[in-house]
């Protein structure tokens, strides 16, 4: 994620959507300064493995960018609970998903995730993730946010 964030800033911007839309197919770049939505100053990234700077980052901040192991069954067919599998890596960091939130649902701390596969995966997009259970998925291990 940190190299989506040098590439904003390099380029000293990045295109909004209706300038520059998904077309899901290879071509080349076709970036247009006057579409501009958003510079990035830098970033910043949470401490590797530390679920309680993540936190304190997704109270003061918002959303985070974060990486976890998303290659398991279990969670490419969630759709309720707090999810937790023990099989999860937290070394194999394989897919970029955003920490909204936390919470606690009958007594399972969890993190609130949107994840990228649109509203028919999960829970409308999004997937509770077991919180403070050992970095369960690798949640906190590549975990950063712009400075815009």
């Amino acid at each position: 994620m940190t190299n989506a964030f040098q590439y904003v800033q390099k380029n000293r911007g990045i295109d909004s959507e209706d300038a520059y839309p998904y077309v899901g197919e290879d071509e080349s770049c076709m970036y247009n300064p006057t579409g501009k939505a958003a510079k990035c100053r830098g970033y910043k990234e949470i401490p590797e493995g530390n679920e309680k700077a993540l936190k304190r980052a997704v109270a003061r901040v918002g959303p985070i960018s974060v990486a976890i192991d998303a290659s398991l069954t279990s969670f490419q067919f969630y759709s309720k609970g707090v999810y937790y599998d023990e099989n999860c890596n937290s070394d194999n960091l394989n897919h970029a998903v955003l920490a909204v939130g936390y919470g606690i649902q009958k007594g399972r701390k969890h993190w609130i995730i949107k994840n990228s596969w649109g509203e028919n995966w999960g829970n409308k997009g999004y997937v509770l993730m077991a919180r403070n259970k050992n970095n369960a998925c690798g949640i906190a291990n590549l975990a950063s946010f712009p400075r815009m």
